[in-house]
């Protein structure tokens, strides 16, 4: 009787085995991607209703898998310049949104988010030392990014509109000017536009082009791009801080500390090819 049961015992054994090894692949596939919550420096206010973000101050995103990094690495989504949108796309997949409507500084922001999902918030890097010259290693860390809501600007200078646009008066010219964030789609236009001019010798005046929406009331494109070839530094000048003033971003700028020279001073974090490939 001892040895039946023992045999029972091994047969039992065995299916169990059995059994618990053809669950494996199926709990292994049943992982679920971690996620994590974003704040969105604009709260959402700038965007129009109908709009995935519209009044959102934070989302939802995947963290980055091995399938981003091919996305990353991708050389066909490199040379047309869109590696950067199909994975914005990819950790956005549940927010039905498209990447390129999103603004300039909710878009850096969860971009800071997905890479320290992927790689950490250590970011290894060189940086060019703007006292000695000399390129030098230094370590930033993302986690210390803060969110700038685009709230500290001068309220007797800027107005807001009803239609999320910012409207300021050109100091020389006495022209108001009615301004607007710019977006993904802007941002990418401008960096194809910039790499196609000699030394990037159009970026200032396109940049001003695409904020404007329209001066004096006068919306008419034309009239508004030769109005920027033509205007007073002065005014471009005035005008590009009165909107960096009212853009909601992250701010990452931090202490830098030269180890070759000691030379200090705030500086921001620079976008290198090492922000998604990691130095190990």
């Amino acid at each position: 009787m001892a040895r039946n049961n023992q045999k029972r015992t091994r047969a039992s054994s065995k299916k169990e085995a059995s059994s618990a090894s053809s669950d494996a692949p199926a709990s292994l596939l049943n992982f679920v991607t971690p996620t994590e919550f974003v704040e969105l420096p604009s709260k959402g206010r700038f965007y129009p209703e109908g709009h995935a973000f519209h009044n959102k101050e934070t989302i939802e995103i995947r963290y980055m898998t091995a399938k981003d990094e091919d996305i990353l690495t991708n050389q066909a989504l490199l040379r047309k310049g869109v590696a950067l949108e199909r994975l914005l796309e990819s950790i956005l997949s549940n927010n039905d949104v498209d990447p390129s409507t999103l603004l300039v500084g909710d878009r850096n922001a969860i971009i800071v988010a997905a890479r320290s999902t992927g790689y950490g918030a250590s970011y290894n890097t060189t940086v060019n030392c703007p006292s000695c010259l000399k390129s030098v290693p230094y370590n930033f860390s993302l986690s210390d990014a803060t969110v700038y809501e685009g709230d500290k600007y001068n309220k007797d200078e800027v107005t807001f509109t009803d239609t999320g646009t910012f409207v300021v008066q050109l100091p020389i010219t006495k022209i108001n000017v009615e301004m607007r964030l710019l977006t993904g789609e802007d941002e990418t236009s401008l960096t194809k536009s910039g790499a196609s001019d000699t030394l990037f010798d159009n970026i200032l005046t396109s940049q001003v082009q695409r904020i404007i929406v329209a001066l004096n009331d006068e919306t008419d494109t034309e009239i508004i791009n030769k109005f920027v070839e033509v205007m007073p530094a002065y005014d471009s000048r005035y005008l590009r801080e009165a909107h960096n003033s009212v853009t909601p971003n992250i701010d990452l700028t931090q202490q830098f500390v030269c180890p070759e020279c000691s030379y200090e001073q705030k500086m921001g974090v620079p976008f290198t090819a090492d922000f998604f490939w990691p130095k190990r």
